[in-house]
C-alpha cells in the first residue's frame, strides 16, 4: 500500500488539495452570497469571480509546497503563470457551462430520459437543475482538474533544465560557487 501511494503521491495530493480548494471556492461564493444578489448577471458573475480568486489564493501556496515541491526562486512570476492557467480553465469551465446548459444542451434528453427511468426526478430537484449539475461535476469539473493538472505539472512547477540539461532546481552550489547537482 506505501509503495502504491508513493507511485501515486503527488495525484492524490493533488486531488486532496482539489477538494479543499473547492471547499474553500464555494464557501467564499456562499459567504459573498449574503452582500450580493445572485439573480442580478452582474453581481453573479461577482460571486462566482469571488469564489474563483479565493481558490486560486488557497491553491497556489499548497500546490507549490504540497504537490510540486516547487523550489523555483521566482515566486512571483510562478504564482503569475499558475493564476493566468487558472484562468484559461475557469473559461473554460463558463463555455462549458454556458455551452452545454444553455446553448447546446446536448446531454438534456438523454439525462432526462435516465432521470426518467430510474425516478430521480422530484419536485424539489427539477430536472434542469439535476441536468445542471450533471454537466458542472461530470463534464465540466473533470475536464478543468485534468487541465489544471496538467498546466501545472508541465508549464508551471514542471523542472527547468539549465543549460548542460540538468534540472536546475535541485542544483545546488559548492563552495567555489560553481553549480553542482543533487541526486534524488
Amino acid at each position: 500500500m506505501k509503495k502504491l501511494f508513493k507511485k501515486y503521491e503527488e495525484i492524490i495530493i493533488y486531488l486532496i488539495v482539489g477538494v479543499l480548494t473547492t471547499i474553500v471556492s464555494w464557501g467564499a461564493c456562499f459567504i459573498a452570497k449574503f452582500f450580493l444578489d445572485s439573480t442580478n448577471d452582474v453581481q453573479n458573475f461577482i460571486i462566482n469571480t469571488i469564489g474563483w480568486v479565493a481558490g486560486v489564493l488557497f491553491a497556489y501556496p499548497l500546490n507549490r509546497i504540497w504537490v510540486f515541491k516547487s523550489h523555483n526562486k521566482n515566486i512571483l512570476k510562478e504564482f503569475a503563470g499558475f493564476a493566468a492557467s487558472r484562468l484559461s480553465t475557469w473559461i473554460l469551465d463558463i463555455l462549458i457551462m454556458w455551452g452545454l446548459v444553455n446553448k447546446w444542451p446536448l446531454f438534456r434528453p438523454m439525462f432526462v430520459s435516465l432521470c426518467e427511468k430510474f425516478s430521480i426526478t422530484s419536485i424539489n430537484e427539477p430536472v434542469d437543475t439535476l441536468h445542471y449539475w450533471f454537466v458542472k461535476i461530470c463534464i465540466s469539473a473533470v475536464l478543468v482538474t485534468i487541465l489544471n493538472y496538467v498546466f501545472s505539472k508541465v508549464l508551471i512547477f514542471g523542472k527547468k533544465k539549465d543549460k548542460d540539461g540538468n534540472n536546475d532546481q535541485n542544483a545546488v552550489k559548492d563552495a567555489d560557487g560553481e553549480k553542482k547537482h543533487e541526486n534524488k
